[in-house]
């Protein structure tokens, strides 16, 4: 039988420094989510928007977990719940997933292994924190890369997680990366799902600046009246090049999966899919026209392009973004790239 872990990020306000470097497990833009960082896994925190702290679970377990904890209890599975409050915390749980030791001493995750991992989580980006940590820990330098590695990946397969949603099913324009990829909620099929169920892969956004993104992206702002604010950046997909930096943007979405497939009742993303080894960029340009009376009218112009990598270079000032519910602030060039299948999930 499995040995489960069901780990819980602590909440913001319980955990000084927090999950991340620099900052929390829930809430917050540090100072990492803005900067890059030349080691591969050191970059953004793993928390989610600002003001979701107090939707963060605590050092006692919410009832989800509780649930979760029985319904796999009942089916003889060995149960541990951990509430980390920091990325050192958090990594001690995901060492339990180590494969054996390899001849060229590089930590690998063990393809057979009898441990199983629940993340309980109060937001995408709490899910992202967990995911960042996979990835500092098994990604191998580049001057180290083992010949066993997928020829279009920078990491091996990550050891496949089940996700416990903490809050309700999510309605409205913005769904969480379970509602998307059709992921149980309830505790019991969440327990199901780890002991019987198989993974389904997916893949991973990693980016220059030592994070990761599950679900996608989405630059620009918006005014205290809701109006988007113009700004310019240079966009790049591949070989094609959205947008030079010589005409203003409103919005660019970068999606893995669909959640800023959309903006008010612009489609930005046409069909995201988390599983086809691209991601799908676009950007909302507005465009100046004449009527054949002559009047002037501005049209929204939406450019899309598919590929396996993605830049974005700021031309002027700051450039605000979400990612994965994370905010933050891009004053360079951000690159983002597809790292096929590179994790998993329970699923039956």
């Amino acid at each position: 039988m499995y040995d489960v872990v069901l780990l819980t990020l602590a909440s913001e306000r319980d955990a000084p420094g927090g999950c991340g470097s620099g900052g929390a497990c829930c809430g917050g833009t540090t100072e990492a989510d803005t900067k890059p960082s030349t080691e591969a896994g050191r970059g953004a925190s793993g928390g989610g928007g600002q003001g979701d702290a107090d939707g963060c679970a605590t050092d006692r377990p919410r009832v989800p977990v509780l649930a979760c904890a029985d319904a796999l209890t009942a089916r003889g599975a060995r149960v541990q719940t951990v509430t980390a409050r920091s990325d050192a915390e958090i990594d001690a749980v995901l060492a339990q997933l180590d494969g054996p030791v390899r001849p060229d001493g590089l930590t690998w995750p063990d393809s057979d292994g009898k441990t199983r991992l629940v993340i309980a989580t109060a937001s995408d980006a709490q899910l992202r924190a967990v995911l960042r940590r996979l990835v500092r820990r098994y990604a191998p330098p580049p001057s180290r890369r083992p010949a066993d590695l997928p020829g279009d990946r920078t990491l091996p397969d990550l050891p496949p997680v089940a996700v416990l949603p903490l809050d309700p099913a999510r309605g409205g324009t913005h769904r969480d990366l379970a509602a998307q990829l059709g992921l149980p909620r309830d505790p019991a099929a969440v327990a199901a799902a780890v002991l019987d169920g198989t993974p389904r892969r997916l893949d991973l956004l990693r980016n220059d600046g030592g994070s990761v993104t599950l679900d996608g992206a989405l630059l620009g702002a918006a005014d205290d009246a809701g109006r988007p604010l113009h700004w310019r950046a240079r966009v790049e997909v591949d070989d094609a090049i959205l947008t030079d930096g010589d005409e203003p943007l409103l919005a660019c979405a970068i999606g893995n999966a669909g959640g800023y497939a959309s903006l008010d009742d612009v489609t930005l993303l046409s069909a995201p899919d988390p599983a086809d080894g691209q991601v799908e960029v676009a950007v909302a340009v507005p465009v100046v026209v004449r009527s054949a009376l002559g009047r002037k009218r501005v049209r929204l112009e939406v450019r899309r392009a598919r590929g396996r990598a993605v830049s974005v270079l700021p031309r002027e000032g700051k450039v605000p973004y979400l990612d994965d519910g994370v905010e933050g602030e891009l004053t360079r060039k951000r690159s983002w790239w597809i790292e096929p299948g590179a994790w998993a999930v329970w699923v039956i």
